[in-house]
């Protein structure tokens, strides 16, 4: 069951936003804006969360209280990684929420947070059994990233790729699983920390791993699993039809579904972090998507306005969700 969208994923990270064609965010505002009300137009029971950020910057979620945005929201999220790519240590969490907390009154989700094995699967396992410490009803929300490692015959979607050097790697030994679906030494500890902590999970467009991912969340006794549906994917030969699966896959589980990637023939820039030429049309994708997979069940007021739909225009090539 959907219970929560996420409007983009790590908006103030130019892996996944481009800040020389929109600098001061505020067409990412408008464009969340809109995303949020029509959300918000197809089901008001739903939950909408500011695309988990990264770094943890509380001048950004202040950009985005000052736009107006977080008006259109019900949560924001974060994402952390202190051994692997953030300037600072594990045991600085309390402090890095706390810093948001101080900005707003929404409540804080740390929508990702993981430890890879690219120096030692040892390393992981201790992170994970610090960061439960630090992290296990202390927020609203916890989710680990992830459940899989990166297959190395596909791309991490990052904007530098290789060029990033020793950080690009580390994309690829996140999961609790090998790529070849045997468990690390951290999936037993996972099991202690089940359901409170839950987990992020990226499918590739027709990911053949779908199925045994969700025998593997449940093994693990994970209620809560976040995901992303590409609107650069729904451009693809048979998008809908991959939708549906993955949906109805992980339909026992309280999934939040985060809406993200520009295609490249929307964006003003050819490449999925460009803000779109028309932002409504990110909308008329997320509205379409609620429509779909999490429709009211009763008639309310919605809290935000509709936008009116755009139809999918021309098939391009286009990313998918194979990382973060």
């Amino acid at each position: 069951m959907i219970e929560a969208t996420m409007i983009w994923n790590e908006p103030n990270n130019k892996s996944h936003w481009d800040p020389e064609l929109d600098p001061d965010w505020s067409q990412f505002a408008r464009m969340a804006m809109l995303a949020a009300d029509a959300i918000g137009a197809k089901n008001p029971d739903l939950i909408r969360v500011l695309g988990g950020i990264s770094p943890i910057d509380p001048h950004f979620i202040t950009r985005m209280r000052d736009f107006g945005v977080l008006d259109h929201l019900d949560a924001v999220a974060v994402h952390g990684f202190p051994l692997d790519w953030n300037l600072w240590q594990i045991h600085e969490w309390p402090a890095k929420i706390d810093e948001i907390r101080a900005v707003t009154d929404l409540p804080v989700w740390v929508s990702e947070v993981g430890v890879s094995t690219f120096g030692a699967e040892e390393v992981q396992l201790w992170g994970l059994k610090r960061t439960a410490e630090l992290l296990k009803g202390k927020v609203e929300r916890c989710q680990w990233y992830s459940l899989y490692d990166l297959p190395r015959a596909w791309e991490a979607t990052t904007r530098h790729r290789e060029a990033e050097g020793s950080s690009y790697y580390r994309h690829y030994y996140m999961g609790l699983l090998r790529e070849d679906g045997t468990p690390k030494p951290a999936f037993d500890e996972f099991v202690r920390h089940t359901p409170e902590l839950g987990l992020v999970q990226w499918f590739h467009f027709e990911d053949p791993r779908l199925t045994d991912a969700v025998n593997w969340m449940k093994r693990l006794g994970v209620k809560s699993v976040r995901t992303g549906l590409s609107w650069a994917d729904r451009f693809r030969p048979n998008a809908l039809d991959w939708f549906d699966r993955q949906m109805r896959a992980l339909e026992d589980f309280d999934v939040t579904v985060t809406f993200c990637f520009t295609p490249e023939h929307r964006g003003i820039g050819a490449h999925h972090t460009s803000p779109p030429f028309v932002p409504e049309e990110f909308a008329a994708f997320c509205s379409e998507m609620v429509e779909r997979y999490a429709p009211r069940q009763t008639e309310r007021p919605a809290r935000g306005g509709s936008r009116s739909a755009v139809r999918p225009l021309a098939l391009e090539t286009s990313p998918t969700f194979g990382s973060r």
